[in-house]
């Protein structure tokens, strides 16, 4: 089963954020329901970026990096911001 890396955005936080999932769109709309600590605050949330891992554990990883090295860097990188 295939897992997703994902991050969104919300304008009316100014805030980015990252997770896994093996639903993207469900888990979007959880975001948006106000499931969720963090995200409940600012939504609506914007899905911006998102990649395929094989496993659960490549996708933790990812996160994982993602996280350290910083969302906003991590999306320069990829030439999104």
């Amino acid at each position: 089963m295939k897992y997703v890396v994902y991050i969104l955005f919300s304008e009316s936080l100014g805030k980015f954020y990252a997770g896994q999932t093996q639903d993207i769109d469900k888990r979007l709309l959880q975001h948006n329901s106000g499931k969720g600590d963090f995200t409940s605050r600012g939504t609506p949330w914007q899905l911006i970026w998102s990649s395929c891992c094989d496993t659960r554990s490549e996708a933790v990883n990812l996160e994982s990096r993602i996280k350290k090295r910083g969302i906003k860097r991590h999306l320069q990188d990829c030439k999104l911001l």
